[in-house]
């Protein structure tokens, strides 16, 4: 596979569900998430979604689930969601050996361009682990805005990993878009 190759953007179908579970805990958790610069494997550990996490964004209304492919190799995903006047972003995944060479930008850009354009949302919010300094910075350089509001981490429940830490949170961040 090339690196070089131009990033293809498509919504995902439920063949691609093993596919995109394999790239969301290789970027998110366990040893291969440790191969790009940001990752959870110090926060979480176990898993951090299933297939039928991911079947529910395929096929939930006003949901998608972007995939992108390199050379025809499922590179990077993230997760769209339709609400109430903004957008929501997640399920953020680049291959950890793809990470840091702009792939992540892109997909990000193609995410905003998709929910202001496509969707007419005036704003794009998520929520990120309050621990990830780094990975909340990168979204800061991007034009995303911390709020402050704190929501807490679903502690017991493993379907969203095993906390490795007493402190977790997620921050909501926003972005205006347009």
């Amino acid at each position: 596979m090339s690196a070089t190759a131009q990033p293809v953007f498509r919504t995902a179908t439920e063949a691609d569900v093993p596919a995109l579970v394999a790239l969301i805990e290789s970027a998110y958790r366990g040893e291969s998430s440790r191969g790009g610069w940001t990752t959870e494997a110090d926060l979480l550990k176990g898993r951090r979604t299933d297939p039928e996490g991911v079947l529910n964004v395929i096929r939930r209304e006003g949901s998608r689930m972007v995939v992108v492919e390199r050379g025809g190799e499922v590179t990077a995903c993230c997760q769209l969601e339709r609400r109430e006047g903004h957008a929501y972003f997640g399920m953020f995944a680049v291959r950890p050996q793809r990470q840091g060479g702009g792939l992540g930008k892109q997909v990000l850009a193609e995410a905003e361009r998709f929910a202001r354009d496509e969707w007419r949302a005036g704003e794009m919010q998520m929520t990120v682990i309050s621990a990830r300094g780094d990975l909340i910075a990168w979204y800061e350089r991007r034009g995303y805005r911390r709020t402050g509001h704190m929501t807490p981490f679903p502690y017991g429940d493993e379907r969203v990993g095993v906390p490795q830490r007493d402190d977790l949170e997620f921050e909501l961040l926003v972005k205006k878009l347009g």
